[in-house]
């Protein structure tokens, strides 16, 4: 543990609160992926899996048990809890979740730290977390060309800090290497780096909007 590692996990859990506080202020989903939120609910389920059986501190064991809970209970509340769900905005959340999860999976089987299910399992959510927020970039794109280019706060908030998260792992990962006479992961290392790369346009426009005082406005 270092400060690095403290400050992401606490920016991924300022993410899920940013985005529960979306949804229960506004009593809508509008301009969030189920997509994306399905793909999370694969992500912390199949990398957790060892909950039960690995014990490391009880803060991982609290950071687990809550990642998947509220992935799940956005899940529940986008696409089965009223009035939310009926909110929720399926003809722009189109992105073909397949195309992730399937190239995730045979990359899993073929790229790992041991061949067994639980290996197989962690690397599968590490590529596909490195890939899941795609379906949200496509649904905030199509809601910025509705609104001029406007995105809503909350919206460009969450995602902003689900791209931080990940950027302060790298340094995270950077940090350890530098200090740590044995560390290699490179499975994380190569899906870290195409994750934040995946941000870095959204990155860029949030942060100018924020420079400028300005909401968050994307190019249309």
């Amino acid at each position: 543990m270092n400060i690095f590692r403290i400050s992401a996990d606490l920016m991924h859990l300022v993410s899920i609160f940013l985005l529960l506080l979306k949804i229960e202020a506004h009593k809508s989903c509008r301009g969030i992926s189920l997509r994306t939120q399905f793909l999370y609910v694969l992500v912390f389920v199949s990398r957790y899996l060892d909950l039960f059986w690995n014990f490391h501190s009880l803060y991982n064991s609290i950071m687990k048990v809550f990642f998947i809970v509220s992935s799940v209970a956005i899940v529940y509340l986008m696409k089965f809890r009223q009035p939310y769900a009926k909110t929720y905005d399926k003809k722009s959340d189109t992105f073909r979740i397949e195309f992730l999860i399937v190239p995730s999976l045979l990359l899993a089987f073929v790229w790992n730290e041991g061949f067994t299910i639980v290996e197989i399992l962690w690397a599968f959510s590490i590529f596909l977390e490195s890939v899941a927020i795609l379906p949200q970039l496509l649904v905030v794109q199509k809601a910025a060309r509705e609104q001029s280019g406007r995105i809503e706060n909350l919206t460009s908030h969450y995602v902003f800090c689900l791209g931080g998260y990940r950027t302060l792992y790298l340094i995270n990962w950077a940090y350890r290497l530098l200090t740590e006479e044995v560390y290699s992961d490179w499975i994380a290392w190569i899906a870290g780096l195409v994750q934040t790369a995946v941000y870095i346009d959204f990155f860029y426009y949030y942060l100018k909007s924020r420079w400028a005082g300005e909401p968050m406005a994307l190019p249309v």
